[in-house]
């Protein structure tokens, strides 16, 4: 793939027994967003949790921008990676968690601007520039002085949503960032991920539930079971012409559910 951004190649992952990424092969190209769709249990999120080292790669190597992530490359040959390495690769990411993650005990704001001046070694003032600008992009201005706990789901989210984007990730990692939200707040989140998918270029990771919003957003749609990627592609073909017949089999059931 020309421009590749991520590449997951022959990764697995194992508890025990149980094999939750099964020789997992995935590219993403630099400016692509990719949904991932699929039944509980069948490894979604451990595919974020992998890219994100939250979890430790059994087998296979993933790569970002052709640089092995979950290794180093010493005398031409692929080592466990260091934890130097490690924070130096993790700079390129960024997830959003479906819980929102924000510390209970700062504003909105500091949430924003303090995590880059420790982290990145960032100036204060610059931080908190930056901080205002991406909760104003989110629609949170208002809100900069609040307590996540005086705040509804979907507020907490977008909040959650600028403090990623306060580290300056090159890529974006979203784990069902509307499943905690009620129905009347959802939207108001996916918009602003909409927002970030049209009009930024970031390269975009998704594990949802939505089936309809993965359509609107995605370039490409996976459909996970069993730890592997049984079809992809354009989000059309894949929901509305799915040839596989375990993807037709869970779209029918999301069909039902709606």
């Amino acid at each position: 793939m020309a421009d590749e951004k991520i590449r997951f190649e022959a990764v697995s992952k194992r508890y025990g027994s149980l094999t939750v990424l099964d020789q997992l092969d995935l590219s993403i190209g630099a400016g692509e967003v990719v949904s991932i769709i699929g039944p509980s249990g069948s490894g979604k999120t451990t595919v974020l949790r992998c890219l994100m080292t939250l979890e430790p790669v059994d087998d296979g190597v993933i790569w970002i921008d052709g640089i092995p992530l979950n290794k180093e490359l010493r005398s031409g040959a692929l080592i466990e990676a260091s934890p130097a390495h490690l924070r130096r690769m993790r700079t390129k990411l960024g997830m959003v968690f479906q819980n929102f993650n924000l510390f209970p005990h700062m504003t909105i704001l500091q949430n924003c601007s303090e995590p880059p001046v420790y982290a990145l070694g960032a100036k204060p003032t610059e931080a908190r520039s930056r901080a205002v600008d991406l909760l104003k992009m989110v629609g949170m201005e208002s809100k900069q002085d609040h307590y996540p706990a005086q705040l509804s789901g979907g507020q907490q989210q977008r909040a959650a949503i600028a403090r990623t984007l306060a580290m300056q990730p090159e890529i974006l990692v979203f784990d069902e960032p509307t499943s905690a939200l009620d129905p009347e707040t959802i939207g108001e989140v996916t918009e602003v991920i909409r927002a970030l998918a049209t009009k930024h270029s970031y390269t975009m990771l998704l594990v949802t539930h939505q089936i309809d919003f993965a359509r609107d957003i995605s370039d490409r749609i996976c459909f996970f079971d069993k730890g592997r990627i049984v079809e992809q592609g354009p989000p059309d073909a894949v929901i509305d012409s799915p040839k596989e017949t375990r993807t037709q089999q869970f779209l029918r059931k999301v069909a039902k559910a709606r």
